[in-house]
């Protein structure tokens, strides 16, 4: 089919303005805590002070009686009135039995674990009255020890955080071939090894969590519930699991704008649950919006695993075997995704782009009294090529190698494409020598000498870090459902299961309909964020356009092809002779036409409807060349990126500006792991520190010069029909390492030597002056 005007202007590969963002910056966005309904109720929680203690009592009688209070929930009352607990981990532990997870109340039930947990829930008519309230709640506690850090909470007569797992191991798995993997190492001419932590993080999207529930009189006294979130059918069967008597059918949930996920939003929490319940029990609107504070305390922090990896090489350096230990905090509940990301997604990528051989990888998932852990942009993938790439610089410098040049022997070959790696995935495509090439290139490696000496010149250190690099996305979710629906009125929508959360899918999906309907994007709306339409898995795991836009396109031939027979019904002439282009079908070789929308209108039901699927073959596997400098001050030790360069393999591009700012602000967030933020709790008290953006660390754009970025779109994925492949996570994942290792390099070439190896995440000012003025060397971070 001949691309219109209109397409070849606005379709695929063309960078158009967003479409989502004139009414958002109009101030016509609709977030969750936009909404208010008549008669609506402010709900408030009050949440435990102590890290570990068993609940004694709560004595609600004086918050019931203050002014506007409608109603206090307890845990002890929740429980009795049937709400069940939320879904453990599954995975198993080393004896095999059941992973182990204290039961997850939506507010907790004789014992708190965390602070921050929830533990009353109090409703009244304004805010105001319903925090007073929560304040007036009196919880009589028996404090208990507390434990915040994994090994400590692994030593011998360290406190229980439930009794199916005395050790509080969740879970653990071990992936590989140990025996060859021992083989590899006893025969290796040289041997690497890194203790790296990867810090706890707090997602830190700009809009919190908010949820409103309600009885919706005109449907049926049905639950609609609105809400933030990445995964609104998850929410919905969250809440149908946890609230007895909830059918499927009787819970409606919407979502609109998102102010960012990262991951955080990807199912129910507690506190969703609390929200639903006080709406059936009152039979009124409840909303309930989280401060920021609530967030850092109780919304699912991502990362926190301390591994000890290690590299066996061949004297000319290739990589010969693949070893590591890894322990999660998995935090006071462990669930499904928070242990699946520790134990089995992150060692999926471990080998990276490079052919290693044998891999013998241990993870446990481990309980302390801190708030869970889940996804966070990334998921995994940054931690497990994080250790990948310390351990590629360590072995450079080692065999005196040029760090690019070690990367480039042990690169995976075009011809030996698809790879299967050692542990078990199936790459489609890939020229990672290629992306290294590129990136060399970009990042003008050569000249690096140069600049050294000019930045030493003026009494700064410069280094220089290099990361090449793959993920996995897709959640091994592969299928997307989508309807189109050509009204007479003269637009298209499109209903997806994926969601919009600020990442600009929507844009990409108009931009995809416009290759195959050929009319103004404006013709165009997108419809998701509403279980009553469409239901899936939702958007995580950079997913949304490798299995959502496969579908679009899909969805939107298909539609093209059932109007045909309805045009030549219309127009009196041969299915066979229709043609389509620029929303019009005519008949070939004359004059005669009608229009999609006019065809539409004659329609029962005044449009033209079609539901239908696509499923992608396998995940994709996005890759970069990452290359970043730094300079620091001696005086101060502080960090600055002077120069961040990449290439980025993502396949074919539908939306040029949306996927140079997925890569550009995912590359934000790896800085600010790699530089400034950690979620830090005291070890005595279990007290989190940095429970506000006073104490927790967010990268400023004046920590860094700007990105040179480019991609090569000529190694289409295999496995979907758009040839796209992920692109949400891969700067996330990529900066992390780049960053760190010019640091590293930086204080290596100073001749710091020990210091420089053994330097921990996030790369403060104060670590790295204490680096520069020879103070102690950092422990290690794992404990054997």
């Amino acid at each position: 089919m001949n691309a219109p005007v209109d397409a070849t202007r606005f379709g695929s590969g063309r960078a158009i303005n967003r479409v989502e963002d004139p009414a958002l910056v109009a101030g016509r966005g609709r977030f969750a805590d936009d909404l208010s309904f008549p008669g609506q109720l402010h709900l408030a929680f009050l949440r435990s002070t102590y890290a570990h203690a068993q609940i004694r009592s709560v004595d609600a009688d004086a918050a019931r009686e203050m002014p506007g209070v409608l109603a206090v929930y307890t845990g002890a009352e929740l429980a009795a009135a049937g709400i069940k607990p939320m879904p453990g981990p599954g995975f198993k532990r080393a004896d095999g039995s059941d992973g182990a997870s204290p039961l997850r109340r939506a507010l907790a039930h004789e014992r708190v674990r965390y602070v921050g947990e929830p533990v009353a829930a109090v409703v009244a008519r304004t805010l105001a009255e319903a925090r007073a309230a929560a304040d007036a709640v009196w919880v009589d506690y028996d404090e208990l020890p507390a434990v915040t850090n994994v090994f400590d909470a692994l030593a011998p007569g360290a406190p229980q955080l439930c009794d199916a797992a005395p050790d509080n191991i969740s879970a653990e798995m071990r992936h590989g071939d140990a025996a060859a993997t021992a083989a590899a190492f006893a025969g290796a001419a040289h041997i690497v090894s890194v203790d790296v932590h990867n810090q706890r993080l707090a997602p830190t999207p700009i809009e919190p969590r908010c949820t409103l529930a309600r009885i919706n009189p005109d449907d049926g006294g049905r639950l609609y519930v609105h809400l933030s979130s990445q995964m609104p059918t998850s929410v919905r069967g969250g809440l149908v699991d946890a609230i007895p008597g909830l059918s499927v059918e009787q819970v409606r949930v919407q979502v609109g704008d998102v102010g960012g996920g990262f991951g955080m939003k990807t199912g129910a929490y507690p506190e969703d649950i609390v929200v639903a319940w006080a709406a059936l029990q009152l039979r009124a609107p409840v909303k309930w919006r989280a401060e920021r504070i609530e967030d850092f305390l109780s919304a699912a922090h991502g990362r926190d695993v301390t591994s000890r990896a290690e590299l066996a090489l061949a004297a000319d350096g290739r990589a010969l075997a693949l070893r590591v230990r890894g322990v999660a905090n998995v935090g006071a509940y462990a669930t499904g995704a928070g242990v699946a990301i520790q134990v089995l997604i992150g060692p999926w990528v471990s080998t990276s782009i490079y052919d290693i051989p044998a891999v013998d990888l241990h993870y446990r998932a481990v309980m302390t009294n801190t708030a869970t852990t889940g996804a966070y942009r990334g998921a995994g993938r940054p931690e497990a090529i994080y250790l990948i790439e310390r351990l590629m610089d360590a072995a450079a410098r080692k065999l005196k190698l040029d760090p690019a040049e070690l990367r480039r022997r042990n690169m995976i070959r075009p011809e030996q494409m698809p790879y299967r790696s050692a542990m078990g995935q199936a790459y489609d495509s890939g020229r990672f020598e290629q992306i290294l090439d590129q990136g060399l290139k970009l990042a003008e490696w050569e000249g690096f000498a140069a600049r050294r000496a000019a930045s030493e010149a003026s009494g700064k250190l410069r280094g220089r870090g290099i990361a090449t690099f793959l993920e996995w996305t897709g959640g091994n979710v592969l299928d997307e459902r989508v309807t189109v629906n050509v009204s007479g009125d003269g637009y298209i929508e499109i209903g997806s299961a994926t969601q919009a959360m600020g990442q600009g899918i929507v844009t990409s999906y108009v931009q995809l309909a416009v290759d195959v309907f050929g009319v103004p994007v404006e013709r165009i709306r997108v419809l998701q964020g509403d279980t009553d339409r469409l239901n899936g898995f939702g958007s995580a795991g950079s997913r949304s356009l490798f299995t959502g836009g496969s579908a679009v396109d899909v969805a939107a031939r298909k539609t093209i092809d059932d109007a045909k027979p309805l045009a030549a019904q219309a127009l009196e002439a041969p299915a066979a002779d229709i043609e389509y282009r620029a929303g019009r079908f005519e008949v070939a070789g004359t004059d005669l036409g009608i229009g999609l929308f006019e065809l539409a209108a004659r329609q029962p039901g005044a449009s033209i409807r079609v539901d239908t699927s696509a499923k992608a073959g396998g995940p994709t596997w996005p890759n970069g060349c990452h290359v970043c400098e730094v300079e620091i001050d001696r005086a101060t030790g502080a960090v600055q990126i002077v120069a961040y360069a990449s290439v980025n393999d993502i396949g074919r591009i539908v939306s040029p500006t949306i996927v140079r700012g997925q890569i550009e602000g995912g590359a934000v967030q790896g800085i600010g792991q790699a530089l400034c933020e950690a979620v830090s709790y005291d070890a005595e008290s279990g007290q989190l520190k940095s429970a506000s953006l006073m104490d927790y660390a967010l990268p400023h754009a004046d920590g860094f010069i700007g990105f040179k970025t480019a991609f090569d779109q000529s190694i289409p994925c295999t496995t979907n029909p758009l040839g796209v492949k992920g692109v949400g996570e891969l700067g996330t994942i990529g900066a992390t390492p780049a960053v760190v290792l010019a640091v590293i390099d930086a204080l290596d070439h100073a001749g710091l030597g020990d210091r420089a190896e053994g330097l921990q995440m996030p790369v403060t000012s104060e670590r790295v002056w204490r680096a520069l003025n020879l103070a102690d060397i950092e422990p290690s971070p794992y404990r054997s």
